[in-house]
């Protein structure tokens, strides 16, 4: 190079490679940086599809009486997972099962809203170690606040604050449920033409009070209003139907049973242990829901409810709410769902009969909350009178929720 010694070629031919491997570490780094950002974007999404199907089957034609009739009535479902996925609750989605346009397409009136706060890995219906967890990755990937990550805890209470947030910036629309005073309200507007859908927290599964008591007025200041005791796996609490012991309520079980009454939160056995449910069901002094599930008479998988669990059911004055997803109901069809609500009257009575639908609980359905209508369709197909739909499509559940809730 013109003008230039011999030294300073030297140190020239020296920067060279220093630059082209400064220039290669930054394209690898912003490779890195758009790879990461696309499957923070996308992953969680592309997980959702493959969790929440709704596929393709035959249903009811709906026709115009039924439609008028299905306007009329009062619509509660007792369970959903839609606050463990990062959607925008206010925005209808191409994907999953729940949101509030749909939820206001469907004619729902009120949706329990559940946290799911963990998940073991290789979940079956059988038997799983509580050693596991499938929740704390979906966490981390959908970016949420990272004291959430590893604190079951603070995973509901993120939840709780979604739904919260959901509702002070629906514009009215979407009501939080915490008391029957909330409840009438809902109600009252909605009998003055009102578009307004309310939205009530529960948890499934109290591993989330980390073995401790007193975490109970903190959910409950979050809003719990409804709580089940187990899910998939046993925990501190109780055995669950898919654990390894799958024993009764332990003594922290019992002690938190009598403070969530004594709340005025609702008491959820869905997912509980045979011995968990007798003991709950016979415990109780305020109406109890199994808030999603099936029967075992029509359905025979181990979660579902046996006919003396109908029964218990029953005597508290509380509800069984039935899903619309395989294990449930065996068939993905509404004459399968209607099956099972048809049992719960014959073995408890009218009063017990009510919708848990599991959407948004990485269940496959062939319907998603807009088309509920189905299964009011198949009710009147079988006979069922007004008053009988109105019952078991949300009346049986606005009557426990006006027992148990807390007034104000």
């Amino acid at each position: 190079m013109p003008g230039m010694s011999d030294s300073d070629l030297a140190v020239e031919s020296g920067k060279r490679p220093r630059r082209w491997l400064r220039r290669t570490l930054l394209g690898l780094a912003l490779v890195i940086v758009v790879a990461l950002v696309g499957f923070f974007t996308l992953a969680p999404g592309i997980v959702e599809r493959g969790r929440n199907q709704v596929v393709s089957a035959k249903l009811p034609k709906v026709s115009e009486q039924t439609q008028a009739l299905h306007d009329s009535l009062e619509i509660v479902d007792t369970h959903a997972d839609t606050l463990m996925w990062n959607r925008d609750l206010l925005k209808r989605a191409d994907r999953g099962h729940v949101d509030l346009p749909r939820l206001e397409d469907g004619n729902v009136a009120l949706q329990v809203f559940s946290s799911v706060s963990k998940s073991p890995k290789g979940q079956n219906y059988d038997s799983n170690s509580a050693d596991s967890d499938n929740i704390t990755l979906l966490t981390i990937a959908q970016l949420q606040p990272p004291r959430t990550w590893f604190s079951l805890l603070e995973r509901s209470l993120y939840h709780a604050k979604r739904l919260e947030d959901a509702a002070a910036d629906s514009a009215g629309r979407l009501m939080l449920i915490r008391t029957k005073g909330d409840l009438e309200k809902l109600l009252a507007a909605r009998a003055e033409g009102k578009q307004v859908t309310g939205g009530l927290f529960s948890v499934e599964g109290l591993q989330n009070l980390e073995g401790k008591a007193s975490n109970v007025d903190k959910l409950y200041d979050a809003g719990l209003r409804m709580a089940g005791f187990t899910h998939f796996f046993d925990n501190e609490l109780a055995g669950s139907m898919h654990g390894e012991k799958k024993g009764p309520l332990t003594d922290l079980g019992r002690e938190v049973f009598d403070d969530l009454e004594q709340h005025g939160v609702i008491i959820d056995i869905a997912h509980a242990s045979h011995p968990a449910i007798a003991e709950m069901l016979a415990r109780a002094t305020k109406p109890v829901v199994a808030s999603h599930g099936g029967v075992q008479a029509t359905c025979k998988v181990n979660r579902n409810l046996t006919d003396d669990e109908i029964r218990g059911v029953a005597k508290t004055g509380g509800v069984i709410g039935i899903g619309y997803w395989d294990a449930a109901v065996c068939k993905l069809t509404p004459a399968a769902v209607v099956d099972a609500i048809e049992h719960v009257i014959k073995v408890g009575g009218l009063q017990t009969a009510a919708l848990g639908s599991d959407y948004d609980g990485a269940t496959t359905v062939a319907w998603d909350t807009s088309k509920i209508n189905v299964i009011t369709q198949e009710l009147i197909d079988r006979g069922h009178s007004p008053e009988e739909i109105k019952a078991i499509m949300g009346g049986n559940t606005i009557r426990v929720m006006r027992e148990a809730l807390p007034p104000q």
